[in-house]
């Protein structure tokens, strides 16, 4: 039965930033899917819900608060899961967060932060997940790219920077790994609604914008992006890697 490829069940997923919105989601729907998670993120309070929702379907959490920009809490972070579960066959990179300012006067240390999380953070953590997939025969790596990966929005350089990096990151692990059973593919989130992008709903005049470009006539929501994450991390796009799948309800195809 072709519904038995989606079935993650045995299957061990690391989640970063799952504390809310992308990130919470695509943790639940992986458990859904019948995956154990080990979710991490700074909060351990907003940690507790997601875990919650985890348990709510039949499977296993292990909250490890973190901040992942720390080469110490990343090596503890995956230490944690190998010792608890055994293994980790999925990782998704969900953790981002983005600074607003024009680019001639875009502060230097707001640049800093916006990468180290965004990239570098990434960049670390998936280097020593790879290494435990490679002992325990491959694995699949899901980054969390944006609609920005492809084209340009004033004020955010740092954050388009980022994502256009985690874009070729993708494609060069593709290639790299793919002979340690290693699939490595990203989401590309156009404008869903959470948290980050709350303000730029309520604005008038970007509401419009991004309602007048999307063919699908609304803005996204964190859950429509749980059947994206489950298929890459499943055996249903087995022959996919090194793809970025956007979600963004049509805007890149206007």
């Amino acid at each position: 039965m072709i519904i038995d490829d989606f079935t993650l069940d045995g299957d061990v997923a690391l989640v970063t930033g799952a504390s809310r919105g992308l990130g919470r989601a695509m943790a639940a729907a992986l458990a859904e899917a019948g995956a154990d998670l080990v979710i991490t993120a700074r909060s351990s309070d907003a940690l507790a819900e997601t875990a919650a929702m985890v348990e709510a379907a039949g499977r296993r959490a292990l909250v490890v608060p973190a901040d992942v920009r720390c080469q110490s809490a990343a090596h503890e972070l995956v230490a944690g899961a190998r010792e608890h579960f055994g293994r980790i066959d999925i990782l998704v990179n969900n953790v981002g967060v983005t600074a607003r300012h024009p680019s001639e006067d875009f502060p230097l240390e707001e640049w800093q932060r916006v990468i180290d999380v965004n990239l570098t953070s990434v960049f670390r953590l998936t280097g020593l997940v790879v290494n435990s997939m490679k002992e325990t025969g491959g694995g699949r790596i899901i980054n969390t790219a944006s609609l920005l990966s492809e084209i340009g929005v004033p004020l955010i350089p740092a954050y388009a920077a980022s994502k256009g990096a985690i874009r070729q990151l993708t494609k060069v692990w593709a290639v790299e790994w793919a002979k340690y059973n290693i699939r490595v593919n990203a989401i590309g989130p156009g404008y869903i609604r959470t948290e980050m992008t709350e303000p730029l709903y309520h604005d008038p005049a970007r509401y419009e914008t991004v309602m007048n470009r999307v063919a699908i006539k609304r803005w996204g929501v964190p859950a429509d992006l749980k059947g994206p994450v489950v298929f890459l991390a499943s055996r249903a796009s087995g022959y996919i890697t090194g793809h970025i799948l956007y979600v963004d309800g049509g805007w890149l195809a206007g």
